[in-house]
Order: C-alpha cells, then structure tokens, then sequence
C-alpha cells in the first residue's frame, strides 16, 4: 500500500523537538550570543587532547633523556635491566638465560612477557627436543646392531627371531626392556643362542626381587623418556645378570 506522504510530514513533525541544552557542555564551547554548542570548538579541543594522548602513550624516541625512557619502561612493566627478570622456570631445560634476558630485555619484553617466553619454550620445544634425541639414538642403536648383525638385511631375519623367541621365553617387561638398547637385543640373541632358561623359573635364586626392582627402575622417566645412557645400561645389565650373564 502506497504511503500517505502527508500523514508521515505529520507525524515527523510532531516527533520533531529543539534540541535542549546541554548544562554539562563548558562556556567556551558555547556562541556567546546565541548559547549555541560550537562543535567546531569541541572538535579543535578533542583533536588536540587526542594527540597529547598518543604523544604520552607512544615509546620516546632514540633522542629523548635516558630516563624518560626507563619511566616509559618501568610504566610498562619492563624491569630496568635483563637481571630483573624472575622466571619461574617450568623445565630443567628452560631455566633463566642472561644472553636470552639480554635480547628480551632490549626488546622491551615486560616480566609478564618475558615468562611467557620460558613456558612456551617448555611447553613446546623440550617436547619436540625430547622426541628428536629419541629418534637420534634409535637410529643410531639401529645401526650399532646393523653393523653387528652384518647389514640390514640378515639384522631383520635376526630380529624376527630373537621377537619370536622373547615372547615365548620372557616376561613382556623383560622382553620390553632389553629390546630398546643393542646391548639388550645382543644379549637377546646370546641368550636365544644359549637356550637359556625364561626369567620366571628362576625365582627360587632370589631374582623375583631383582626383577621388581628392574620394572621399577623401567618406570622412571630417565629410562623411558631421557634415554640416560647409563641408568638404560643398569637396567639393561641387571636383565642380562637375571638370565644369567648371557652375552
């Protein structure tokens, strides 16, 4: 339906009401004469309060006084020198570092900002260190038995052997422990050469406890996840004394 034009100037003109006056509006921004708000006025003052603003909120620059910059710094929360950084490290490998608290420090990191930095780095980085190290000396085990074996070929013939006969002769701990070293998987195969006995039936000599205390020392983080050389050694060796020194 077609509007009625002149029911809208109607009602528009009804709706329509002198704008009042603002008492909170200053008197310099008012025409003296009329009382009228000069907006042109409020806009020169809102410009000029704006960049006054931005000038003390924008870092000084390369030739402002030394200590107006430490001010700006210290507003921000930036310590005064790299040494006033208190990390909280979440890592062993993530502790405080005076050459990183250097960088951060001429970065303008604050202390908020520079801990960020550290539990990123734990959280993120010792993981993908961790995992890479793994897959280091894994490949380098794998090439220690390679070479042993005599080449790829023959070692995995071998390996399916020594697997078979593990999970028939061994506890699966024991089986587990001794397969993740060469050391291991060359006692392995001694002991599969040798036929000796599985681990279970010898509990009457006293290795019920020894086993214990080998599964133990499996479960410690420096055996499963940092690989430590010699503590995988100890355990590796305790297995081979279990079955009885085999080589």
């Amino acid at each position: 339906m077609p509007e009625d034009l002149l029911e809208t100037a109607l009602a528009e003109g009804a709706t329509v009401r002198e704008a009042p006056r603002a008492d909170d509006v200053p008197e310099k921004f008012r025409d003296p004469e009329t009382g009228a708000v000069r907006v042109d006025a409020l806009l020169k003052s809102y410009r000029e309060l704006e960049r006054r603003l931005s000038q003390r909120l924008a870092p000084p620059g390369p030739e402002a006084p030394e200590e107006q910059r430490a001010r700006h710094r210290r507003a921000l929360g930036v310590p005064d020198g790299p040494d006033g950084y208190e990390i909280a490290p979440k890592h062993d490998l993530c502790c405080a570092d005076e050459t990183i608290n250097q960088r951060l420090h001429e970065a303008g990191f604050t202390q908020a900002q520079a801990q960020l930095v550290y539990d990123l780095a734990a959280e993120r980085l010792v993981p993908l260190i961790a995992e890479a190290a793994q897959q280091f000396e894994a490949e380098r085990q794998l090439d220690a038995l390679r070479a042993h074996f005599g080449g790829e070929e023959r070692f995995r013939r071998v390996a399916g052997q020594i697997a078979a006969w593990g999970r028939t002769n061994l506890p699966p701990p024991v089986l587990e422990a001794l397969s993740t070293t060469a050391e291991g998987v060359i006692a392995l195969h001694g002991m599969m050469a040798k036929n000796e006995p599985p681990v279970a039936r010898r509990a009457d000599d006293g290795a019920g406890s020894e086993e214990t205390e080998l599964r133990a020392m499996m479960r410690d983080p420096r055996y499963w996840r940092t690989r430590e050389p010699e503590f995988v050694r100890r355990v590796t060796d305790g297995f081979r004394r279990l079955v009885g020194g085999a080589g």
